[in-house]
């Protein structure tokens, strides 16, 4: 809880995975992929009840081992490729009723820490913003990106003068799918975790990796073991 307002915390991990199948319970240094998400935010010091939404007995089992609750399989038609990622947190708001805030934590995000979650929060409440969302400095700059045109020829992305420094570009930011945290009455007017009034928590490029392949997995691996 956080200025008397209460606190949901989603975590949506379905079981299909084309990048990587079974991703959000392969093992990642001997736990559950999902268990980093799980653990961070139980040691919130505003999450007041950590929820996972899955179509998978499998990764119910696991979650709830690790202390999660899972009141509920997530139906099927809520769990497809296509489905909007939001889609599946309005489910649970329908479901789970009372909470003021809604905290969006992907499974695929291990090395966000709960310190991390606690700053996302404070800092919607702090700058009374509807929607808060976790992003990193990208690796490549908008300012040095092209595109193919018809013919194969390359076009500026951005029609701004070519800048030879990075010192000298406007800052800009990237979303790292770690952390999205929502008024829960505008996420449900909106039905969106990015609407208007958002705010951004700025993670550094080592903790902003999103799990999608085993190079991937590697990586976090190397930095988790140190």
């Amino acid at each position: 809880m956080i200025k008397g307002k209460k606190v949901l915390a989603v975590i949506p991990a379905r079981q299909n995975s084309k990048g990587l199948p079974g991703k959000n319970i392969i093992d990642l240094a001997g736990k559950p992929l999902i268990a980093y998400t799980i653990q961070a935010a139980k040691a919130s010091c505003y999450v007041d009840e950590v929820v996972v939404s899955t179509d998978s007995q499998a990764i119910r089992d696991v979650a709830l081992r690790l202390g999660a609750s899972v009141p509920f399989l997530r139906p099927a038609e809520l769990a497809t490729d296509e489905t909007p990622g939001v889609d599946a947190v309005l489910h649970a708001c329908q479901l789970i009723h009372g909470y003021d805030l809604t905290v969006v934590l992907q499974p695929t995000s291990p090395l966000r820490t709960e310190q991390d979650i606690d700053l996302a929060i404070e800092r919607l409440e702090d700058l009374h913003a509807d929607f808060c969302v976790s992003v990193t400095p990208p690796k490549h700059h908008p300012n040095w990106l092209f595109k193919e045109e018809d013919g194969g020829f390359l076009s500026r992305y951005e029609d701004k003068p070519l800048s030879g420094t990075r010192q000298s570009l406007e800052q800009v930011f990237a979303l790292n799918g770690a952390i999205y945290v929502a008024r829960t009455d505008q996420m449900q007017q909106q039905q969106t975790l990015f609407g208007s009034k958002t705010t951004a928590y700025v993670m550094s490029p080592e903790r902003s990796y999103d799990i999608d392949t085993e190079m991937d997995l590697k990586i976090c691996e190397m930095i988790i073991r140190g």
